[in-house]
């Protein structure tokens, strides 16, 4: 206790802020690296006018929020009035498009990962590129909207991600760290900036378009793990605490997306590693020892948050519908007068299905809350079905929902595992989905048919992540090693070895559920 309060006064900490999909979380380390406080703020994005959207006011509040809660934190904990802190990181969702003016205001509503409204562009820059563009790319929404003619194309000075966008209202530096950079525009791993021929060709698109800035001048400049990214200005303090008592003057590191928080909230940066991130969306990532030898529409080329080429399989939908079910559930026990809290609610959904069928029992769900890119649904509906002898269980039920959480992934790793022959050792496992013990862990063994690791650290996910980046600036090593050695070296582990009967049964399921995507797709057209 004695040395956490001397860190906090002489700001030996480190301060890491993420922007996730249902809620914001801030995170304080101590100079051992080791999470010390917390806060969080609770929010829910919007969809307007067929966009999915946060609007700045949630933005700003959500900031406010998580900060004033993690300030309080402190007190509680330690009586100690949080004024300052070693370092600072920004991360948020990866990808989406936030268009700035001259003056940095928004030309149009922030447009998020969640929209599948740029598949024209995404095809044509696909081609072009010979590199797969998915539609959550931030070059893909821009060049959606010079496709549309919008209007505001023309007025554009700055283009930028969630995680851009807070870190320049806290340093008015426009840059991002190379992984959430290979989010808005591919990557050269040789150099650690955006591909020049790419970039290239691109321009020549602008143009053809009658626009006169080019790609390096709009896009972030993209900058290194370990890098200065700026200090935080007296205005992006007043911003970050209202009662004004925290510092300016504070380094920030390159801001990143939640995939490479990810990463290293994991220790999954080197090669043969794997790591999977499993909440709202799912998304898991392998780094790479080899390129592949195709492009997929299903696979993401990406890179960790020090510049190595990664494969990363997105999908839109993971657990959203898990948690309408959990409402539903919750309104049958208080119609019968009984109240369950959140956690044990979950935890009993969820351990129900460790004693399901091995391939769900003949139920078939879809939990697309939104769009999802793999499978070429474009709306989101979700969709129970079942086969008239299906032994419809609660058991059947939550374990069918939970490999329909990973059946678009499971869709994009069989082309890595099964056609690339990509391989890794471990996947380490973070995000809502692997909370409840053993039991998301194990479904997610059977759908990667490969070990599973969760470490007791990762729990604090992204937030934790983007923090360590901070403190990474203050070390000469690469960042596997500071890893390795300062922060994973006393960790605690669980291991799922894939069981084969689960991986069978998976298996199974999967036959249906990829039988069964027509009529998803024909539910998307009503």
């Amino acid at each position: 206790m004695t040395n956490i309060v001397n860190d906090i006064r002489e700001a030996k900490t480190a301060l890491g802020i993420e922007f996730g999909s249902t809620r914001i979380k801030a995170v304080l380390t101590d100079s051992e690296n080791k999470v010390v406080a917390v806060g969080g703020y609770t929010w829910e994005n919007k969809l307007e006018n067929g966009i999915w959207t946060y609007s700045k006011e949630d933005i700003v509040n959500g900031l406010q929020g998580c900060y004033a809660a993690l300030k309080k934190d402190v007190l509680k904990k330690y009586g100690e009035t949080l004024c300052g802190v070693g370092a600072i990181g920004i991360s948020a969702m990866m990808h989406g498009y936030i268009a700035l003016d001259e003056s940095g205001e928004w030309l149009v509503p922030f447009r998020t990962w969640r929209n599948n409204i740029t598949g024209d562009a995404a095809q044509k820059l696909t081609a072009l590129f010979r590199f797969n563009i998915p539609q959550r790319w931030s070059i893909a929404h821009l060049y959606q909207a010079i496709l549309n003619k919008e209007e505001h194309i023309y007025k554009i000075k700055r283009v930028t991600t969630l995680a851009g966008y807070v870190h320049s209202l806290l340093t008015g530096e426009h840059v991002l760290g190379v992984g959430e950079a290979s989010g808005m525009f591919p990557i050269d791993s040789g150099c650690l900036d955006y591909d020049a021929h790419m970039a290239e060709s691109f321009d020549m698109l602008l143009r053809e378009n009658g626009l006169s800035y080019t790609l390096r001048q709009v896009f972030p400049k993209v900058l290194n793990a370990g890098e200065n990214a700026g200090f935080l200005t007296a205005e992006g303090a007043a911003l970050i605490d209202l009662s004004g008592t925290l510092k300016s003057g504070i380094p920030l590191c390159p801001p990143e997306g939640d995939a490479g928080t990810g990463m290293v909230a994991t220790n999954s940066v080197l090669k043969r590693t794997g790591n999977v991130s499993a909440g709202t969306s799912v998304f898991a990532m392998a780094v790479l020892e080899k390129s592949l030898s195709g492009v997929y529409p299903e696979i993401d080329m990406v890179t960790t948050p020090d510049g190595s080429p990664v494969a990363m399989v997105h999908a839109n939908n993971c657990t959203s519908d898990i948690n309408e079910w959990a409402k539903l559930f919750d309104g049958v026990l208080k119609a019968f007068g009984k109240e369950v809290d959140s956690d044990t609610l979950y935890s009993t959904l969820y351990k129900s299905a460790l004693y399901g069928d091995k391939d769900g029992g003949g139920l078939l769900p879809y939990g697309y809350i939104s769009g999802e890119n793999i499978t070429q649904v474009q709306n989101g509906r979700p969709l129970l079905i079942r086969k008239e002898n299906a032994s419809f269980t609660l058991s059947n039920l939550m374990r069918a929902n939970m490999y329909s959480a990973l059946g678009a992934l499971k869709i994009g790793l069989d082309i890595l595992f099964s056609k690339e022959g990509v391989e890794i050792d471990v996947l380490n496992c973070h995000g809502g989905f692997f909370k409840t013990d053993e039991v998301g862990q194990k479904i997610m063994a059977a759908a990667a048919n490969v070990k599973t690791c969760v470490n007791k650290e990762a729990s604090e996910g992204g937030a934790w992540g983007i923090a360590l980046l901070a403190a990474y600036m203050n070390e000469d090593v690469s960042l596997s090693d500071f890893l390795e050695n300062k922060v994973f070296n006393d960790s605690q582990t669980k291991e799922i070895i894939p069981d084969e009967e689960d991986v069978l049964g998976f298996q199974k399921f999967m036959e249906s559920y990829c039988a069964g995507l027509d009529t998803e797709r024909a539910a998307s057209d009503i």
